[in-house]
């Protein structure tokens, strides 16, 4: 939205924010993404899928500062909002209709207006009873829409929907599930509670509170930073372990700098290496 509202020419065009061809892609606008492009998929690859895309350099700086302008205005509605990336975040509205005089679908229609007319940018709300249903209505009309699921429309809502539109569930977790059978709502549901958290742990308990469409999580203003990463990509693939070596000890300190810019001390270590047919070697 940002570089499409910055370059007017490029409003009808998919557009690619990422690296270069040896990069990956950052995000992309939906006329890419009806192509088939997502963000963290190799450049090379969204090229194939959608040649005639414009692909940006991300502009980093720029965004946060959007996005900084985004909260001011998310910050007129009320002090309780949990970020969860520079363009997305749960706000809490509860107690808030007697301050502005409406209810919350109207405060954030008139968000959404605010956005437009002061911005120049669009957005997609979601707007439900607990953070997974607002998270999940924020992704049915994108990408400029909005969505409500009601409490008591809940059940209704979430029945024969595929398990993978929780946010979380992503294809490792996707494929242990369809190993015991369970790929819809419809399928967790019929689960007793404590076989699907023998079988899944703690994620086991929440799937079964979320097929019922219950989440007691709150929206934590205060939410702590979970990790702190660097990475970079070469231009040419390379064996060479001095020079590689070099370039794990610059992230590291990169990585170092910013937590102690932030009094963070870390409890795990993890390196990542991608080969050149992008498979990934994790250790920790």
């Amino acid at each position: 939205s940002v570089e499409k509202r910055d370059n007017p020419d490029l409003r009808d065009k998919p557009v690619i924010v990422g690296g270069a061809h040896r990069g990956v892609v950052s995000t992309c606008c939906y006329l890419a993404r009806i192509r088939g492009v997502r963000s963290a998929m190799p450049m090379f690859q969204a090229l194939r899928l959608c040649p005639e895309a414009v692909v940006i350099k991300p502009r980093g700086w720029h965004y946060a500062a959007v996005s900084k302008q985004i909260r001011a205005l998310m910050d007129d509605l009320t002090p309780v909002i949990e970020p969860l990336s520079l363009d997305e975040a749960f706000l809490d509205l509860t107690g808030t209709e007697r301050l502005h005089h409406a209810p919350p679908a109207v405060m954030l229609a008139r968000l959404l207006k605010r956005m437009e007319d002061e911005l120049g940018l669009t957005g997609s709300v979601g707007l439900s009873h607990n953070k997974f249903l607002a998270k999940v209505a924020s992704d049915l009309d994108k990408p400029r829409g909005f969505s409500v699921i009601g409490k008591g429309d809940t059940a209704t809502f979430l029945k024969g929907k595929p398990v993978r539109m929780i946010w979380g569930v992503g294809l490792a977790t996707q494929t242990t599930l369809e190993s015991a059978g369970i790929r819809t709502f419809d399928d967790l549901e019929r689960w007793d509670r404590k076989d699907l958290t023998a079988r899944f742990g703690a994620i086991g308990d929440r799937l079964w509170h979320l097929a019922r469409g219950v989440d007691h999580r709150r929206v934590n203003p205060n939410e702590p930073m979970r990790s702190i990463s660097a990475e970079t990509t070469f231009d040419e693939d390379t064996s060479d372990r001095d020079l590689l070596d070099g370039h794990v000890w610059r992230l590291a300190e990169r990585v170092a700098d910013r937590a102690k810019a932030k009094d963070l001390a870390g409890r795990t270590v993890t390196l990542k290496l991608k080969r050149a047919d992008f498979t990934a070697i994790t250790r920790r």
